[in-house]
């Protein structure tokens, strides 16, 4: 992706956390999203602060989002990826995904991870493949739990 081409069309893309619109992030993940449904929004706010953040912007609004959980020098786990629905179809999230892997305090590392039920094609672009060995990892999930939503 050339990123002279979101630029004309006033896209950007920044790690700086200052820019990023963190009301319209958390009601995207909490209500939008399959894998953040219910996150609490002090956690998300703490995970945010302890993450290399990507957010994407049109005209210096809030356009997408992604994280990256990392120690900077063996792994990084990408996370919470999303471009908002009024701005999909023109490659954003292929331009976000390469500027991520692209990202100079990013390269070198031994191992990149991320989870999805949906977005297999976008990520195998970018070398992302299925577990290798996937009976050497393991995992401990505890499911968000949200008072405020009905039902619960």
């Amino acid at each position: 992706m050339n990123p002279a081409f979101f630029l004309k069309k006033g896209y950007s893309i920044s790690t700086d956390k200052s820019l990023l619109n963190l009301d319209l992030i958390y009601k995207f993940l909490d209500e939008g999203s399959y894998w953040a449904n219910g996150i609490p929004r002090e956690r998300l706010s703490r995970a945010i602060e302890n993450s290399l953040c990507f957010g994407v912007y049109k005209d210096g609004n809030q356009a997408g989002f992604a994280r990256v959980v990392t120690d900077m020098a063996t792994f990084a786990y990408i996370c919470d990826v999303f471009v908002l629905p009024e701005h999909r179809g023109v490659g954003l999230s292929k331009w976000l995904i390469q500027t991520i892997v692209e990202h100079p305090e990013l390269q070198g590392l031994r191992r990149w991870s991320l989870a999805t039920s949906d977005a297999h094609g976008l990520y195998s672009q970018f070398g992302f493949t299925q577990l290798s060995r996937p009976e050497v990892w393991m995992e401990k999930y505890t499911p968000y739990r949200s008072p405020n939503k009905e039902g619960e």
